[in-house]
């Protein structure tokens, strides 16, 4: 537990267990189920991918959660990821460092849920990424990545468009940068949002593991 207080709960999820249940007996372990168990009245606001360990929301009660699923819907949540990507990606030529990916995506039906680039039928998908550093001896690079739009599995598929997968990826790295890691070194590690009860902004940390 990162934040609790009567209006809302910032939990800091591991990678590997699901924020929401799956279908099937044996998917009913999550990280909603856990928390329910000693909150009643936590609701889902958002979620992270299985394999994404990191900061997540959860509201107490109806009234809180109608106000942080708009400001979610409504971009006033700002979320700060960092990940490892196979190759040196180099910073982008621009006064503040940030590069911007803006690349469509859609469902790739024949494959779901993993999600691709469409051009023609995908919904707008923003993602602003900076350079941290490089590790030349492994060939890769540490980035902070900031999804402007929340789209499932944005992040991965972004970069995996860029040609620098993301280290432990199941889905979407080929089968060396998959097992370059024990898991997806992706981390949700910064998570800022409006007080739904005193309008207070807090801003919430949850140091990366990796």
């Amino acid at each position: 537990m990162v934040h609790a207080d009567a209006q809302l709960l910032v939990l800091d999820k591991p990678a590997g267990l699901l924020s929401v249940p799956g279908r099937g007996p044996d998917k009913q372990d999550c990280l909603s189920a856990r928390v329910q168990a000693e909150y009643p009245d936590a609701l889902v606001v958002h979620r992270l991918d299985m394999a994404t360990s990191g900061l997540i929301v959860m509201a107490r009660g109806a009234q809180a959660q109608r106000q942080l699923s708009r400001a979610f819907e409504q971009r006033q949540v700002a979320k700060r990821y960092e990940a490892v990507a196979a190759g040196l990606l180099q910073p982008p030529e621009l006064p503040d460092g940030w590069g911007v990916i803006d690349l469509p995506l859609v469902i790739d039906w024949p494959n779901r849920p993993l999600r691709i680039v469409d051009a023609e039928h995908g919904q707008p998908s923003t993602t602003r990424w900076r350079v941290i550093s490089h590790d030349t001896q492994a060939g890769t690079t540490r980035l902070e990545l900031e999804p402007v739009t929340g789209r499932s599995h944005q992040l991965r598929v972004h970069l995996k468009a860029l040609g620098h997968p993301l280290l432990g990826d199941a889905l979407y790295a080929p089968p060396a940068v998959r097992d370059a890691a024990p898991r997806l070194l992706l981390h949700a590690r910064m998570l800022a949002l409006d007080h739904p009860s005193t309008g207070e902004r807090l801003e919430l940390h949850s140091p990366t593991p990796f």
